[in-house]
This record gives C-alpha cells, structure tokens and sequence, in this order.
C-alpha cells in the first residue's frame, strides 16, 4: 500500500487496505501522534494477502481470540442461517431461493426463504475451526443494501437501510461493550430531540428532510422490510433525519475497516476535519501544512476516508462528525 496513497474500494464496510497504512505526525503540542494499521479496523487472517492477527489478544471488550479472527468468524460460508416469511430466523426449513441483503431481493413465502444480511453468524454459529466456547447469542441484524453500493459518494450518497440488531449482533464479539465507559448503542438506546435538532442542522442547508449522512448512518428502528428497502437507495431520494431511530454500533464504526483509528467512519480524533488554504478555500488538511489536523494523511487519502466527498460539502475548518449528533459548534 504505498505512501500517501488510498485503498481503492468504498464499500459501506470499508476497505481492509486501510489494515497496511500506518501514520504519524506532529501533534499540536510538538510531540509525535502514531495511528497503526492495526488500529484501523478487524485485523483478519489472510496469510496470501498480507494480514495478519493483531497484537491484542482478545476483541476490544470481548474474548473472541485475535489469533482466530477469519472472514468466516462473522460471515457463514455455508449459509445456513434464512430469514423466513414471518420475520423467524433459523438454520432449517423453506429453501433459501436468493441473497435477502438487497432492496431488490425477493421477499419469503411460506415456500421459501431468503438468506440474512450478508450471510451473517445467528444464534450458535461459530466455526468449526474455532475451539472453546464462543458461539454467538444473537442473530443477525435487520438491514438492507442497494444492489450497487461499492461506489464513491461524491454527488450522491450510498444509503444503508439499518433497521435494528446491528449493536446485538456485535455484541456476539464484543460481549462487555454495554460497560458504562461505552458510548451508549443497541436496540433501546434513541436518538434524542437534542441529538436528532443536532442531526438536522450539522451542515449548512440540511433539514430534517435532507440531513442523513453515510458517514454517521443510524437505525431506524424497524424489521419491517418494505420500508428497508424503500431507504436503501443511492440517488439521495431517501434522506430523511432521524425519527425514532437508535444509535447503534455503525452509527460511528465501519464494519471491515476505515481510514481511522477504531474503524471509526470519520477522524475523532482531531477538532477539525477541514481547514482553509491561503487563498480561503476549503480544504482538507494537508500534512505539510496542518499536520496535527492531517494526522499523517495525504489530502488524498483523507478525500477518499470520507469517500470521496469533497472538502466544501462540510465548509471551512469543521467540527468532526461527533457534532453530528453531539453539538459542539
């Protein structure tokens, strides 16, 4: 993964290339600020491609072991996990007919069901390659995808329709998380009116009709299938704020990998996101320039984090996207 250069693909889980980038910087004290590839996202065992198992030995507030962490921890190679005409999911029953993952998939029947969200671990999966006892506890998430969605947002966004469980089901992992030094999320946590105002208002010319954004997604709160798949457009037709929604753990964190530390969806860790050239344009940072707000980053690397959208969707020297929900201007 060359210096200064991004990793390629956008899709909602991000990009594991992020995995090889490591950063450091000048920070605005004059000491040395460091964001390991590790740090970037899950550090998946893929031997042919580089990646390897992370330094830390357990999931971050779990017990699920790194040195055991392989695509087929999360997803089921073999699929047996279908979601049914009345809502169930189990490991047995109607045939599997098509994906269930998409806003064109075919509903179930009595006859037939449809695979869950991308092929996802429910209740007792665990691989057969994994000794102890780790079986998950919860099944899959409500969710659903457009057909086309690995693709930059620079005109329009790739909506997600999050309905609920997303924080349940990382849980299976992530089995102490709801610790009260977590950010609150999961089935019962809303969207307050303070946070939705906050939602509503963080760019200029948002409103409640226009103010969803990819880069802090939420749930809506729902399993109900026609309305997923009515939201999960990429032609910016659906991009209504929140209304009885609930933070869940996609609100900040992408689920392969990201730019940041975290596999957070935008940089926390810095004031600002943008900052302003010479001449009083909007810019991201340049790490020659603004190095305790580039944080190591190219500005082209930077751009493609937030996929691709350009520096003046946000404005001059913007707050980072916690104030999407947490006021802070």
């Amino acid at each position: 993964m060359p210096r200064g250069l991004p990793p390629l693909e956008l899709t909602p889980g991000g990009d594991f290339g992020w995995m090889k980038k490591d950063y450091s910087w000048k920070d605005e004290k004059g000491g040395r600020g460091n964001s390991f590839g590790e740090s970037h996202g899950h550090s998946i065992i893929a031997v042919d491609f580089g990646y390897s198992a992370a330094s830390q030995k357990t999931a971050p507030m779990g017990k699920y072991p790194s040195s055991a962490l392989h695509c087929s921890s999360c997803h089921d190679p073999h699929n047996k996990y279908r979601r049914n005409w009345d809502g169930s999911i189990t490991t047995e029953g109607a045939p599997i007919i098509a994906s269930g993952s998409y806003s064109d998939s075919p509903d179930p029947d009595i006859n037939t069901s449809v695979s869950v969200y991308r092929m996802l671990g429910g209740i007792d999966y665990q691989p057969k390659s994994l000794e102890g006892e780790f079986r998950f506890t919860k099944d899959p998430p409500a969710a659903v995808s457009p057909r086309s969605y690995n693709r930059a947002e620079t005109s329009t966004q790739t909506r997600v329709a999050y309905g609920s469980g997303m924080s349940e089901w990382c849980m299976n992992c992530h089995i102490y998380y709801n610790s009260k030094k977590s950010h609150p999320s999961g089935n019962t946590v809303k969207i307050t009116h303070e946070m939705a105002n906050s939602y509503n208002s963080y760019l200029s010319g948002d409103s409640p009709s226009t103010s969803y954004l990819s880069l802090v997604p939420f749930e809506v709160g729902s399993t109900d299938y026609a309305l997923l798949k009515r939201l999960a457009v990429k032609d910016d037709s659906q991009l209504e704020g929140p209304v009885n929604a609930i933070v869940s753990c996609i609100s900040c964190h992408r689920a392969h990998a990201s730019g940041w530390d975290h596999s957070l969806r935008f940089n926390h860790s810095t004031r600002r996101i943008t900052t302003c050239d010479s001449s009083g344009n909007t810019v991201y940072p340049d790490p020659s320039t603004d190095p305790a707000y580039a944080q190591g980053h190219s500005i082209a690397e930077t751009k493609k984090a937030y996929y691709d959208r350009e520096a003046t969707k946000f404005g001059d020297w913007k707050r980072n996207l916690c104030s999407k929900c947490h006021a802070k201007e």
